[in-house]
């Protein structure tokens, strides 16, 4: 017995390339694909513009129920295609009729895609609101430098859209105040003993304040203890 006549008593190959399907069922998957393919361009075009480019929460929802409308049909045989196609045609029925809701009632927009929250508000954190986000604190500072920020201080206000996108709105140059570092490494420097007087920025909300040297030193806005040196960086654009 040869080698390859071996391997082929050992595995079922044509069960490991198609499961129960048949080999026509191939030439069936392009025509299901084709046909998906078609559904789910006309369901996004139906969603509109603001569907595809900015999710919300339930925007998200509902192009992940349709694409696992979409995906079954094109290649599990035992799922139709008119199934999927009344799926396509309640989800996007009920994308309609709430979309419809939200645009009739300010509550229920909050309720379904959430509201504009700000994190950052004349330099600092806004603590209460910073702490509802599932948002680390690495991953906020990293989208602040995306918007060439390197330095809280610079920062007016900051706020988190329903999208997801982080809004920045930035101090003029002359009024940019001494704030919170936030380029990698700085926040290693942390330290609870101030050793030299100097405006120092608190790590944990962002209050500013002129220190003397001292073994500690409490947060009047948060109660941390826990300083860096602050910095009044200009924007670079």
């Amino acid at each position: 017995m040869t080698l390859l006549q071996a391997s082929q008593k050992m595995f079922d190959w044509k069960h490991l390339l198609l499961g129960e399907a048949e080999w026509t069922f191939l030439f069936e998957t392009v025509l299901r694909t084709f046909v998906m393919f078609i559904v789910v361009l006309v369901a996004l075009r139906l969603l509109g513009k603001r569907g595809v480019k900015q999710l919300s929460v339930f925007e998200l929802v509902v192009i992940i129920g349709l694409g696992s409308a979409a995906g079954d049909p094109m290649f599990y045989q035992d799922v139709g295609l008119l199934p999927a196609i009344i799926v396509f045609i309640l989800v996007i029925s009920l994308y309609t009729f709430v979309t419809y809701l939200v645009g009739k009632s300010k509550g229920f927009e909050n309720l379904v895609e959430g509201k504009p929250v700000c994190l950052i508000r004349d330099g600092r954190f806004a603590i209460d609101n910073f702490k509802k986000e599932a948002l680390a604190q690495d991953e906020f500072f990293a989208e602040l430098r995306l918007k060439n920020v390197s330095q809280l201080g610079q920062v007016q206000e900051a706020i988190i859209e329903t999208s997801g996108q982080i809004s920045v709105f930035y101090f003029d140059e002359k009024e940019v105040r001494f704030g919170l570092p936030i380029m990698p490494g700085t926040l290693e420097k942390d330290a609870v003993e101030i050793t030299e007087p100097g405006k120092y920025a608190c790590t944990f909300c962002g209050y500013t304040e002129d220190l003397k040297p001292a073994a500690q030193h409490k947060c009047p806005s948060c109660e941390h203890n826990l300083w860096i040196k602050a910095s009044n960086q200009r924007r670079v654009v």
